[in-house]
């Protein structure tokens, strides 16, 4: 069966930790619904639940 290809953010990290180890905040937020790469995510079961865990530069778009 083939993945959905847009979702809601459920859940964010801290941001993006660069080399110089500074942390850059990330441009999505919870609530939002997104775009992300066909074959983008891992599939996480928690709760019984599924979720698929999505980097942020696999997200294409923020959909309105």
């Amino acid at each position: 069966q083939e993945k959905p290809q847009t979702g809601s953010v459920i859940a964010v990290g801290e941001g993006r930790v660069l080399e110089n180890g500074s942390t850059v905040a990330l441009s999505v937020h919870v609530g939002d619904t997104v775009l992300f790469e066909k074959y983008a995510g891992t599939e996480v079961k928690y709760g019984g639940k599924e979720y698929l865990v999505v980097k942020e530069h696999d997200i294409v778009a923020v959909i309105d």
